[in-house]
């Protein structure tokens, strides 16, 4: 197989024009006729998931009659995450001024920075300081202040509760759980509950960013990044060992099915509830903020919160996750775009968000307020998730380097190549800045 051919290139050349043909579409038209309308139209591009327009609705029932955000939806069940990449990207490349607001994962603050209006003018100490540092650190760009936060994510682990209780010592897993067990009290915990019939763990191992999330942090775990003093750290014990794990659970434990080499994460959980599956790697909104039929449902109750394991000796940790909204470089309209961006993080709408979405929210005072606390509890728990946040390196080209890693890594969970030669490759291929096209 030849990752580099020119067909290849082609293809991913016609489909990335197709992409960005789309995004013209989904634009509704600008008002630019003064005399059609007093009211000030922003376009948001988003994900706009039921908690997004939800927000939305409220912010054009505060401005009726002077500013009206326009959603324009990218949702993920038509456009993969690098594909809003490359739509978004194509359309900024053109000048376009169809979108004032988009929103950008964390990771893509620095690819995107050049087509960002800086912020810092426009937000005030205080401003800034309502927001969590794990949420505002992700917005600057060469000390400058380009994005402002919507939520945070951080990976996690869930577990079936009615399952894990047919052992006897499950008041005393459970526990650990909370606290992150290492993998070889996970492995060891598979073994005791395995079954042919019903998978140990799910996770996602297609080849997109999802799986660099789970690579990472199974380096980071061990006091290891990608990049140290700019240098690549790929062909390390660490970055091995990592590896070597993701490809075990599925081959030499079996706790892992060969089909999680196939999954993102929405398939991943369909999979994992229908064939009840233990545990499933995912993010805090995974249950709140798809539509499962009646026959997985009805499982979702059993669903709790875990720490991802850790290597013994090393420390627990989880990627960050989470999306910054920018206010494009373009828009005629960024005055009435800051306002938007001032308005999602008060405390309301970011409880409106958790409560309808599950997104983590970013403004301190939801941590302080007891009452929401006592009705949301399991608020309390991913606070202390975040406490185990690592950020992947804020890069320009993070997202090349991630694309080049997540193939070659996927490689070897499939069993193509040895965990030695998916690395070897893939640094090989980064230092010769060779673009993967697949």
């Amino acid at each position: 197989m030849n990752a580099f051919s020119g067909s290849s290139f082609l293809w991913g050349s016609v489909i990335v024009s197709l992409l960005a043909l789309g995004i013209y579409f989904l634009l509704p038209l600008n008002e630019t006729n003064p005399a059609k309308s007093s009211v000030t139209k922003i376009f948001y591009a988003d994900n706009i998931s039921s908690a997004h327009q939800a927000l939305i609705d409220q912010f054009n029932r505060e401005h009726v009659g002077k500013i009206e955000v326009v959603p324009v939806n990218l949702p993920f069940t038509k456009f993969s995450t690098n594909e809003r990449k490359e739509l978004l990207t194509r359309a900024f490349r053109s000048k376009t001024n169809r979108i004032d607001i988009f929103a950008v994962d964390l990771i893509w603050v620095p690819r995107f920075a050049k087509w960002s209006q800086p912020l810092d003018d426009y937000f005030t100490p205080e401003d800034k300081a309502q927001v969590l540092n794990y949420a505002i650190n992700s917005c600057y760009y060469k000390k400058k202040l380009v994005a402002f936060p919507l939520f945070i994510d951080i990976g996690l682990m869930y577990y079936r509760r009615d399952i894990l209780k047919e052992l006897p010592d499950y008041p005393r897993i459970e526990a650990k759980l909370r606290r992150s067990i290492t993998w070889r009290e996970f492995i060891a915990l598979g073994r005791r509950l395995r079954s042919a019939n019903r998978p140990f763990y799910v996770f996602q191992a297609d080849n997109y960013e999802g799986l660099i999330c789970s690579f990472y942090e199974a380096l980071a775990g061990q006091g290891r990044t990608l990049f140290e003093n700019g240098r690549l750290q790929l062909q390390t014990p660490e970055a091995k060992r990592g590896l070597q794990l993701l490809t075990d659970l599925v081959h030499r434990y079996r706790l892992s099915p060969p089909i999680v080499t196939q999954f993102k994460e929405n398939p991943s959980f369909h999979y994992a509830l229908q064939r009840d599956a233990v545990f499933i790697r995912g993010w805090p909104g995974a249950f709140i903020n798809n539509t499962f039929p009646d026959s997985e449902a009805k499982k979702i109750p059993n669903l709790q919160m875990a720490a991802l394991p850790h290597f013994k000796g090393g420390k627990p940790v989880a990627v960050f996750g989470g999306w910054d909204l920018m206010v494009s470089k373009e828009s005629t309209k960024k005055k009435e775009s800051v306002e938007f961006l001032k308005f999602v993080v008060r405390k309301k709408m970011q409880e409106l968000l958790y409560r309808k979405g599950g997104y983590i929210p970013i403004n301190r005072a939801v941590y302080r307020d007891s009452s929401f606390l006592h009705l949301n509890p399991q608020l309390v728990y991913l606070r202390e998730l975040l406490n185990m946040g690592v950020y992947r390196p804020s890069l320009i080209d993070y997202t090349k380097i991630s694309d080049v890693i997540s193939y070659y890594v996927h490689l070897a969970i499939r069993g193509d190549l040895s965990v030695d030669e998916a690395l070897q490759r893939a640094a090989k291929t980064i230092h010769s800045h060779r673009v993967l096209i697949h």
